[in-house]
């Protein structure tokens, strides 16, 4: 496992993983593959059906996985001749975290189930 890759909800991201992440989902294909394995939950996916369901080209999705890896944004488990694919929520969780830590000057902000409200 990489360094500094959250995998505890409670743990703080650094802005170098900060950095790592965003530039992973800076990238259509990325991004919809991320999204897509969040929409996956932890049940997670194959890259065939990753593929299949993203119209992405295997061995270009292989290089996005890769990416998404890397950043921390994703995991991957060997399960049988498969691998697949999982978002890594405590990472997610972190970077969300990360870019709101000090929203509204430092004031408590008003969340609601659809997102955070005016401050």
């Amino acid at each position: 496992m990489e360094p500094n890759i959250l995998t505890d909800p409670t743990e703080k991201l650094t802005e170098d993983l900060a950095v790592r992440s965003l530039a992973a989902i800076a990238q259509s294909h990325r991004l919809r593959v991320f999204r897509a394995l969040v929409v996956a939950g932890e049940s997670g996916l194959t890259p065939g059906a990753l593929a299949e369901q993203l119209s992405v080209a295997p061995s270009s999705l292989s290089f996005h996985l890769k990416e998404l890896t890397y950043s921390g944004l994703a995991s991957s488990e060997a399960r049988g001749r498969n691998l697949i694919y999982r978002a890594n929520f405590a990472q997610m969780s972190g970077l969300l975290a990360y870019l709101t830590q000090h929203c509204c000057q430092g004031a408590a902000c008003a969340v609601a189930a659809e997102g955070c409200i005016a401050c």
